[in-house]
């Protein structure tokens, strides 16, 4: 196990796609597609097309991870899904030349697609700064993809369990480097149990891999609704705010 670090991540955001199309139920109040059409409707450049999957040549031409010199966390297509079905093979491998690049960086893509990142993976080599994870929001759609992700041929693996949306049961962390976890936030929230949130505390705990635990969203742990900051990111007292060292440049 890799030294632990805890505190707030600091992370910036790079989005050469935009754009996706729902698969599955964490998908439901989409915050990225709430937002696309927000800025479509301010006039924001790249944006004209709403939430329809766009490849942005201009993005990967002029990247803004090569250009900053600072060593950083880079959040790659925050506003899509890095293996959606329309993303070509050569979107895919200028995508991944710029990570290889940029190397003084580390960069962390999240995705719903498992199966095609795991294929993606099995004829192209990953690169050694690249932070690969998948959302595992339930059993039927998320537990899938985290088997995927452990055979995946990339070397540093996370999942992201938010909005978590059931108790996932007891589950198999080997190889996962970090879970991340919320509940889910906006008017139509569904609303994250205490006691499906204590299970992934102590299995995390007993299979020594870090958690960070971002929010409740708009449920508390009793189940009233209230702020952010009233909710927090509290489990029954304690802030998990955990990550691997090596996960900040």
């Amino acid at each position: 196990m890799n030294a632990i670090r805890t505190g707030k991540l600091e992370v910036k955001t790079w989005n050469p796609f935009t754009g996706c199309t729902k698969i599955s139920p964490a998908c439901r109040n989409c915050y990225a597609e709430t937002l696309a059409l927000k800025l479509q409707r301010w006039g924001t450049a790249g944006y004209d097309k709403g939430f329809e999957f766009t490849v942005h040549e201009d993005r990967l031409r002029k990247a803004d991870p090569v250009k900053r010199k600072k060593p950083t966390l880079w959040f790659i297509n925050s506003m899509s899904d890095t293996f959606h079905e329309d993303a070509g093979e050569e979107s895919l491998g200028r995508l991944m030349e710029i990570v290889r690049e940029a190397h003084w960086h580390n960069f962390y893509i999240l995705t719903k697609r498992s199966g095609r990142m795991k294929e993606y993976f099995d004829h192209n080599e990953a690169p050694e700064n690249l932070w690969a994870g998948v959302t595992v929001e339930d059993r039927e759609y998320g537990l899938p993809r985290l088997r995927d992700l452990q055979t995946t041929q990339v070397r540093h693996k996370h999942i992201c369990c938010e909005p978590l949306l059931e108790d996932l049961g007891e589950i198999d962390l080997s190889g996962i480097s970090l879970v991340v976890g919320g509940g889910e936030s906006g008017s139509k929230a569904r609303k994250t149990e205490l006691a499906w949130v204590e299970s992934l505390v102590r299995q995390c705990e007993s299979q020594n891999v870090p958690l960070y635990w971002k929010q409740w969203g708009k449920y508390a742990p009793d189940g009233t609704t209230g702020s952010k900051s009233k909710t927090g990111c509290l489990i029954n007292g304690k802030t998990y705010l955990s990550f691997p060292d090596n996960l900040m440049p």
